[in-house]
């Protein structure tokens, strides 16, 4: 996960006091949501520092508040922590079984374990 992305933007600087909030917004509507057995997810497994593993779900295409609804959803079921950004939902945890079941129960057909 790099933190330094680049924007595709060939914009370097604006004097646009709302220029960032109007690029999300462009950005945004630019990337429709796919229907959820449209959806080619994968299911990684992550080791960070002093071996704690986390659940990362990667691929999902749409508008950043269906991500975090979805991230809040699984989050809950499966009471554990977690965030949702640059289009993966992150898990405290080793859950990939459990995010696989509760994925295809909400309709996901393209799921796959990945990774460790």
């Amino acid at each position: 996960m790099a933190k330094n992305k680049r924007s595709s933007s060939p914009i370097v600087f604006s004097t646009d006091p709302d220029f960032l909030r109007r690029q999300q917004e462009r950005e945004e509507a630019a990337s429709p949501a796919l229907a959820p057995e449209r959806q080619v997810l994968r299911i990684w497994l992550e080791r960070g520092k002093g071996g704690k593993e986390a659940t990362v779900i990667k691929g999902f295409v749409g508008p950043q508040e269906a991500l975090e609804e979805l991230a809040r959803w699984l989050k809950s079921k499966c009471a554990v922590g977690g965030s949702a950004k640059e289009g993966e939902i992150i898990l405290q945890g080793n859950h990939r079984d459990r995010v696989m079941a509760l994925l295809q129960e909400r309709g996901y057909k393209d799921i796959k374990k990945a990774g460790g």
